[in-house]
């Protein structure tokens, strides 16, 4: 049985390894199928499918759109797109604008909490296009604020902490509208993380459907088992495929690890086997 895992970051967004050297680590780790998901970027595409051409393992070409939807930040997954799609690539380069406008703010936030040097200090751990609070986080760890990424993030950089900044993302269905455009299958990510009430979350499905979205991340990285189950029961509910992904980030984060998934609950429909699909030559 193949190994999907279909989301995963490089160092093009917010990943600590270079797009290569993570198609060599899947590849290890005994994933058949990979998509490549950086944060509103395709920059790492190109180097990790030629790393991918050099061995049987299959490379999807993926993005992870920020979507602004009711007051909240989503992120919307585009899987088997056109890398070279224009409406797709100009849409990403809006947001990326407003990325490097909220790293400023996020850095003058922190400057004014008495912690300083810090847009400097972020752009050091970044190899790609995006300075992401994932850089900011490593800034701080490395400032002695907190002993890990994941602790920054609670104290720093979340809503009511010192350097939080909102996001002011796509809508929904733009994103969608831009992930069809290039003939990709949209999912959305890490449901579960959301926190969404039963009721908002049957509303975001509805929306998303309705906007053409196909299919949902069931099986996740940052989803518990209960947390599968029950997105696996909402799939089958909303007629959503399943999809299944780490959300894979880099050795940093010990507790996920690539190809290292549950398997898709009995019912769900994996969006691997949607006619849309690339199939092997």
């Amino acid at each position: 049985m193949f190994c999907h895992d279909l989301h995963c970051h490089s160092t093009a967004s917010d990943g600590t390894l270079e797009p290569a050297q993570l198609v060599a680590r899947a590849r290890a780790a005994g994933v058949d199928v990979l998509a490549l998901t950086d944060h509103d970027t395709l920059d790492g595409y190109a180097e990790a499918a030629r790393a991918a051409a050099e061995g049987d393992m299959r490379l999807i070409p993926g993005v992870e759109i920020s979507v602004t939807w009711n007051h909240l930040t989503l992120h919307v997954l585009g899987l088997n797109v056109d890398p070279q799609c224009q409406s797709l690539r100009q849409g990403l380069d809006g947001l990326l604008a407003f990325r490097d406008w909220r790293a400023e703010e996020i850095a003058r936030k922190l400057e004014r909490a008495g912690i300083g040097g810090a847009l400097e200090g972020a752009a050091r751990y970044r190899q790609g296009r995006i300075l992401s609070r994932t850089h900011f986080a490593h800034y701080l760890v490395e400032q002695g604020r907190a002993p890990n990424v994941r602790e920054v993030f609670r104290h720093y950089l979340v809503k009511g902490k010192p350097g939080y900044v909102a996001g002011q993302w796509c809508s929904l269905p733009t994103a969608l509208a831009w992930i069809l455009a290039a003939g990709g299958l949209p999912v959305i990510a890490h449901p579960a993380r959301y926190r969404l009430t039963r009721s908002k979350l049957a509303r975001l499905l509805g929306e998303f459907r309705e906007a053409g979205g196909v299919g949902l991340e069931v099986v996740s990285g940052s989803h518990s088992r209960d947390d599968t189950l029950h997105m696996a029961a909402l799939s089958r509910e909303h007629r959503l495929l399943a999809s299944a992904g780490s959300d894979y980030h880099g050795p940093h984060n010990p507790w996920v690890e690539l190809g290292r998934l549950r398997a898709l609950p009995a019912g769900c429909q994996p969006v691997w086997e949607a006619p849309a699909w690339p199939r092997a030559a």
